[in-house]
């Protein structure tokens, strides 16, 4: 049931002009594209590609969508089998459609793209796939040009919900490339049986480090746990403390400054996969390890380590690098963003960055993005 027939890109010889582009079809890129199409813009299909057009004041607009992907799902796609609808944090629901009710024991990776799937026939949702955009640039005359799969696009405003899956972030420690063992991420995760009878490193701190610890902890021969802070355990997450962590969020993106972890102001929620481990005495943290070496990793008490694999689970950064020709980076490496729109460049909004990570904070980024286009279209007409 997940996947759906891909929508193929128009004849070369037809317009690629678009009024809105979207670049991602997950959480946010739906949700932006579902608020475009309920605000009047008009999704282009092949179908309607060299008829439509917004100039005779029917419709506020053309909007098209991208995605990297084969089929509809976005990230949840990729996930592990393991990770379960009874595992997976909070799904808001996308505008409109509820989350279908599931088995908390069914998988994440089959629910969630069936209901994405689901929500672009239900909506009538012509999402152009698997269309990887590769470079965005200022075009003559206004607007952007867009290299992408199959030709070019031109856009006056462009919505980008990217996200983050693409872009797994590996940290630099000494010596990691003479290790003799394996190395994989978060990103690469397929089960726990992977790892069996081996010796085993997990690095990092938050829902994925601790969940595929309490997992692989049950097959390896041993496993250690790394971190380069000391964990702060929560076992009931205050009112408010999420709100105040965003509300940093928010304040850094405005300032230009690399949006940080949100467990690092919330502190980390003793789920029950880590009482569990804990009972076990899995759930040990151990300081950050020095350096990696051939055969393992020295610990900072000068103790070697030996381990078969490490598996980093150090989080993901934004898949931004086709955005590099706008020059949005700020000295201190972040993009300024207000209200989910680059200060440096107007007409680019990006949802699913910052404060609207979470799947409800992407809904609300499409909606106000969409809100803040026809503000200023209006005046035009």
């Amino acid at each position: 049931m997940e996947s759906s027939t891909p929508t193929p890109l128009p004849d070369a010889g037809q317009s690629r002009h678009v009024t809105v582009l979207v670049v991602g079809a997950g959480q946010a890129g739906l949700s932006a594209a579902s608020h475009l199409q309920r605000r009047g813009f008009l999704p282009l299909g092949p179908s309607v590609f060299a008829s439509a057009s917004a100039d005779g004041g029917t419709v506020p607009g053309t909007f098209a969508v991208l995605d990297a992907d084969a089929a509809p799902g976005g990230a949840w796609r990729h996930r592990w089998d393991s990770l379960t609808m009874g595992t997976v944090n909070h799904i808001h629901e996308l505008p409109g459609h509820p989350v279908p009710p599931a088995d908390p024991a069914a998988r994440a990776n089959r629910v969630l793209p069936d209901y994405f799937a689901e929500y672009e026939r239900m909506f009538d949702l012509p999402v152009h796939r698997p269309v990887t955009v590769h470079r965005v640039e200022h075009a003559e005359g206004g607007g952007f040009r867009v290299l992408a799969d199959g030709g070019d696009w031109h856009a006056d405003w462009i919505v980008n919900a990217t996200g983050t899956w693409t872009s797994p972030h590996w940290p630099a420690v000494p010596g990691q490339r003479s290790f003799r063992g394996r190395q994989s991420h978060t990103h690469d995760y397929r089960a726990k049986e992977d790892f069996a009878a081996r010796r085993v490193v997990v690095v990092g701190m938050g829902v994925s480090a601790t969940q595929l610890l309490a997992e692989i902890s049950t097959v390896a021969a041993d496993t250690l746990w790394a971190t380069r802070r000391e964990p702060h355990w929560i076992d009931d997450p205050a009112p408010g403390r999420l709100a105040e962590a965003v509300q940093g969020v928010d304040e850094r993106t405005r300032a230009g400054l690399p949006p940080a972890s949100v467990v690092s102001a919330t502190g980390m929620f003793r789920a029950p996969w880590v009482r569990e481990a804990e009972a076990r005495g899995v759930m040990v943290r151990r300081p950050m390890f020095t350096a990696v070496e051939p055969e393992g990793v020295r610990l900072p008490d000068g103790t070697l380590w030996p381990a078969d694999d490490i598996l980093w689970c150090a989080g993901f950064r934004p898949a931004m690098r086709h955005l590099a020709p706008l020059h949005l980076r700020t000295p201190d490496g972040g993009i300024a963003v207000v209200g989910g729109r680059s200060v440096a460049e107007p007409r680019l909004f990006l949802i699913g960055y910052g404060p609207s990570q979470s799947t409800v904070g992407a809904n609300r980024a499409g909606r106000d993005a969409v809100r803040a286009i026809l503000a200023e279209l209006r005046p035009r007409r």
